[in-house]
């Protein structure tokens, strides 16, 4: 069911024209600064990928992707990406990125099955980035250390927007917290995970919740999250299980977290395999992208994505995604904004 979230006296800071300037400012600002941080080159990235190879992710393991045949191909099915974590490290591997560097690119996909929102769009653009990394990074003082350069470029994009807008004051705090999951689970043991967040956000500002996949204390997890890709099994941050997690800020206008990235380390042969074993979905290592990891065809590495629209949402304090990108709505909803100053486009 779709929701809506209608922040009292909400007014724009910013009219149409200066929001898509913003727009692009942001978008540039940040993905330079992201490159030159990581030591990134851009790719051009699919829109689609053929069925069958592995190569497309099912995030938390349910989303339907969308698929339609191809005429020239004997009407072989091919599926909107969904996001582009294992076609990166295919990738990596076919252009030879040296160690110690990596590529972003501009996804776009398709998300059917949202829940659509303030903060979900059936349209997904995110900065999607990888990095090849040794075996002796696979642990979590690196993991950490590359939030932080992420983290870097995020406070710098915010003080741009500042300089050239000044009625937008900067929120972010200097650094962001580490948490695992299951820390956060035995802090506040009687909330749900996303009360949890909402929690330790909403004290902090800026989190990286540790171990997203993992299960907890009490047998459950935080979150779902596919196999096949992040590394949420490895031992991690004080012994808890997980090389992975998700950046969340507190979003003064909607007045809850923001997630603005899920990241980790990927799977290696021995993850990959304990994890599909874990959840029983062993029948993919017959897939292309699958056989190729296991026959050290691709790089350890570790990568993420950075949502585009929700960057900028959170930069020019917008109360809907829709006020920063074109997509479809409920018409209701598209009435029930205009009464409360969020012009959609």
């Amino acid at each position: 069911m779709s929701y809506l979230i209608k922040p009292k006296g909400y007014k724009p800071l910013l009219d149409l024209k200066q929001t898509e300037l913003g727009i692009k400012q942001i978008k540039d600002f940040f993905q330079t600064n992201l490159s030159s941080e990581l030591r990134l080159r851009r790719v051009t990235a699919p829109l689609f990928v053929l069925k069958g190879m592995g190569i497309n992710d099912d995030l938390s393991g349910i989303e339907r992707p969308v698929s339609f045949p191809i005429k020239d191909l004997q009407d072989a099915e091919a599926e909107v990406v969904h996001s582009l974590a294992k076609w990166k490290r295919v990738t990596l591997a076919d252009y030879h990125i040296d160690t110690g560097y990596g590529i972003y690119t501009d996804m776009n996909a398709i998300r059917s099955d949202e829940e659509l929102g303030n903060l979900h769009s059936l349209y997904v653009d995110q900065w999607d980035w990888e990095l090849v990394i040794t075996d002796e990074n696979r642990n979590f003082e690196f993991l950490k250390n590359i939030v932080n350069r992420i983290y870097g470029a995020m406070i710098r994009t915010e003080y741009m927007v500042y300089e050239m807008y000044p009625a937008i004051r900067p929120c972010l705090p200097s650094e962001i917290h580490f948490i695992h999951a299951e820390e956060l689970r035995r802090r506040y043991p009687d909330l749900s995970p996303k009360d949890r967040e909402h929690a330790i956000t909403k004290e902090h500002k800026a989190v990286f919740i540790i171990g997203i996949g993992c299960k907890l204390g009490d047998g459950k997890k935080h979150d779902n999250r596919a196999p096949d890709y992040d590394d949420y099994t490895s031992l991690g941050l004080n012994g808890y299980p997980g090389l992975n997690g998700d950046i969340l800020v507190w979003d003064h206008i909607l007045k809850q977290p923001m997630e603005l990235s899920s990241m980790g380390i990927r799977v290696n042969k021995k993850v990959l395999l304990h994890q599909l074993k874990e959840e029983g979905k062993e029948d993919r290592l017959e897939l292309y992208f699958h056989k190729r990891l296991m026959n050290d065809e691709l790089p350890l590495s570790i990568g993420g994505g950075i949502g585009q629209s929700r960057l900028c949402m959170f930069y020019l304090r917008k109360a809907h995604i829709g006020e920063i990108q074109a997509s479809i709505w409920p018409e209701e909803m598209r009435e029930e904004c205009a009464e409360h100053q969020i012009h959609l486009i």
